[in-house]
């Protein structure tokens, strides 16, 4: 680490709501408000000389809506906003999505992304499906928790996602775009979302990173019970070790949260250890068999409340999951249906 850089913030302030700081020529950073503990997230408007390029949306909500009729109103006024663009198809990336194709914007985005945003907004489902409830059991969820959540309506990606339209163009790993008067190498990554995209500019030194190059925190790596079997921690550490080959120390990092940022290298071999010491730390905590919904402790170093349950859980089964495909932890189904995992 010490060959490298540290991590530098330009700007020690987001932007206030509704307004923009120009990060770039021609590049506007925006900050729109998300109703849970990660309470932001960070889009940008590029200027395409007879339009703009919107990169992310937000949430879909009345709220977020007044905020974006504001920001079209003030900052992009003169020209539309002809083409949106979406990093990944989690719901505060891909929310607004179908209401800026309905005013004259074209969409583009990853093609799984495209798929999983376009599913999942019609997938509509009043209560949590028994395979669900049985993921949750399997894998050690907390009895008090499982019992709420079997008599709860489960959250919807259609409460927070408007529908997507048919058409998109898709970006696609190896590819260029030009967006705010650059050339953009469109680089993959996996592990937080499948095919999450990633913009290199080859005229300066800006990379948009959406969720997958942020500084500070690390985003969610969950595994859910659409593919229970899943190894997204894998995914992860491969892109943090591919995307470090074209990662400089100068380069400026636009993410979906926090503060635009410096020291691009240093930062991903942080998030690459950050989970290498934490399985580790989870190997010694198996060395008595524990339930998924017990590995919170070795793995997040704050407390655990109702608000990041969900999350803080399927991270912990994405955890459990490597170990067991490393062959460093096994798994023994119990008389109830429940994994007990312990360290080999």
């Amino acid at each position: 680490m010490r060959d490298h850089a540290p991590i530098r913030y330009p700007h020690e302030e987001p932007p206030a709501s509704g307004e923009c700081i120009e990060v770039a020529e021609g590049v506007l950073w925006f900050r729109i408000p998300l109703p849970m503990a990660l309470d932001h997230v960070n889009v940008y408007a590029l200027d395409d000389g007879d339009g703009w390029t919107v990169i992310d949306t937000g949430l879909d909500t009345r709220k977020t809506r007044g905020i974006w009729d504001k920001i079209l109103s003030g900052p992009l006024s003169g020209k539309p906003v002809h083409r949106l663009v979406v990093t990944h198809h989690h719901p505060d990336h891909v929310g607004l999505a179908g209401w800026f194709v309905e005013n004259g914007a074209e969409l583009a985005m990853p093609r799984i992304a495209w798929l999983t945003a376009r599913m999942l907004t019609l997938d509509e489902q009043p209560t949590y499906p028994a395979r669900t409830l049985d993921f949750y059991k399997r894998n050690g969820m907390d009895e008090e928790v499982l019992a709420k959540r079997s008599a709860e309506r489960p959250f919807n990606f259609a409460d927070a996602v408007t529908p997507l339209p048919l058409g998109f163009t898709r970006l696609s790993e190896g590819d260029t775009i030009t967006m705010g008067g650059r050339t953009w190498d469109i680089r993959m990554g996996n592990g937080h979302a499948p095919e999450h995209a990633t913009f290199w500019s080859r005229d300066d030194n800006l990379v948009i990173g959406g969720d997958q190059l942020l500084p500070s925190i690390s985003p969610n790596i969950g595994v859910y019970p659409t593919e229970p079997d899943a190894d997204p921690l894998a995914e992860w550490i491969e892109s943090c070790e591919r995307l470090g080959q074209f990662a400089t120390d100068t380069q400026l990092i636009l993410g979906g949260h926090k503060l635009p940022y410096t020291g691009l290298p240093l930062r991903l071999i942080q998030m690459e250890e950050n989970h290498h010491s934490a399985l580790d730390r989870l190997v010694k905590h198996l060395a008595e068999p524990r339930k998924g919904g017990d590995c919170f402790a070795p793995l997040f170093k704050r407390t655990i409340g109702p608000e990041t349950y969900g999350l803080a859980f399927v991270e912990a089964v994405a955890h459990l999951n490597h170990l067991l495909y490393q062959g460093r932890a096994t798994r023994q189904m119990d008389d109830n249906g429940v994994w007990w995992w312990s360290a080999v």
